[in-house]
């Protein structure tokens, strides 16, 4: 562990130190993170495999819950082991270079998971407010445009993100107070001005999570709406059930990122603790919650894992 360096030296290599307070705990904590991991890798495994088996399960929605368990599958993967053996065998070092990698990759991760609960409230806005025009709207052809323009999106705020917290000298400390490498975690190890870096960071926060928020409201308010005025009856519940399980999910992701970032904008009052817990849960909790309650709440994908269990017991009777 190094401290604050002199003239123009600039750390290469950074030390994680997450959860300080419980610094003497760290392999107690371990516990909880692997049970998640567990739950998450498991979970979006079985659901990705549901999916893709699934004979009825190949529609535009279904496609974009494989697409969402892709990503939390892949999220964890991250950071998550390394977090781990750092907790367990204090196998707590990075390089700047990797660092920039991990953060790249996770904060990509998250706003395309961001982009995809988008593209699920288009998808029913267009499926209940306009179902006559759904096969000329949401097709693989949209699909494919979408997810072009996602990716450009998001591609160059994180990268410019990335590209500016790399071209920083850091010469404060090599000690990152957290679990995995985040942007204004890193860049506050930085000396000199990084005025232009939060400024960037705050910038791609309100042009992608902020503006894809946005969307989703005006999405689900239309077709609540659209329901209390037109359907009835069993079309009215239907629609309601649909759309409560989207809005579970959208309401944890974005609870959960929104407090991440006020927690980071309140650090003089909040403890590095709190901070890292809401960011940890911020990345982890989603991937382990996201396909319980879509294997719970839609009958067919619940349906298609209760036949996939029931034929695994019979074969192993058989055996």
């Amino acid at each position: 562990m190094q401290g604050p360096l002199e003239g123009n030296t600039s750390h290469t290599d950074f030390i994680f130190k997450g959860f300080p307070g419980f610094f003497q705990h760290r392999r107690f904590l371990s516990i909880p993170f692997l049970i998640m991991f567990v739950v998450a890798t498991v979970g979006n495994s079985v659901l990705i495999s549901v999916l893709k088996r699934g004979s009825g399960l190949q529609s535009p929605m279904y496609i974009l819950i494989g697409a969402l368990a892709v990503v939390d599958l892949t999220l964890p993967v991250l950071f998550v082991p390394k977090m781990l053996l750092n907790f367990l065998f204090d196998w707590n070092s990075i390089s700047l270079p990797g660092c920039l990698v991990q953060m790249f990759f996770i904060h990509m991760l998250a706003s395309l998971e961001s982009a995809i609960l988008l593209v699920m409230a288009i998808d029913r806005y267009v499926a209940i407010c306009n179902p006559l025009r759904y096969n000329d709207y949401i097709n693989m052809s949209t699909f494919l445009k979408v997810s072009i323009a996602v990716v450009i999106r998001n591609g160059l705020f994180i990268s410019l993100i990335v590209i500016q917290a790399g071209s920083l000298s850091f010469c404060l400390s090599n000690v990152i107070e957290h679990c995995y490498c985040e942007h204004m975690v890193l860049v506050n190890l930085a000396c000199g001005n990084t005025t232009q870096n939060s400024i960037i960071g705050l910038l791609a926060i309100i042009c992608i999570l902020g503006s894809d928020l946005m969307f989703i409201c005006y999405s689900y308010c239309t077709i609540f709406c659209t329901v209390l005025k037109a359907a009835s009856g069993k079309s009215r519940q239907k629609a309601v059930h649909t759309c409560g399980t989207h809005l579970i999910v959208i309401l944890l992701s974005y609870s959960l990122a929104i407090g991440s970032f006020l927690v980071y904008r309140f650090r003089d009052v909040v403890s590095p603790d709190v901070h890292n817990l809401m960011s940890v849960m911020y990345v982890i909790f989603p991937s382990c919650f996201n396909p319980v309650i879509y294997g719970v709440r839609t009958k067919e994908i619940r349906e298609e894992i209760l036949k996939t269990v029931k034929n695994i017991v019979i074969f192993s009777l058989e055996l």
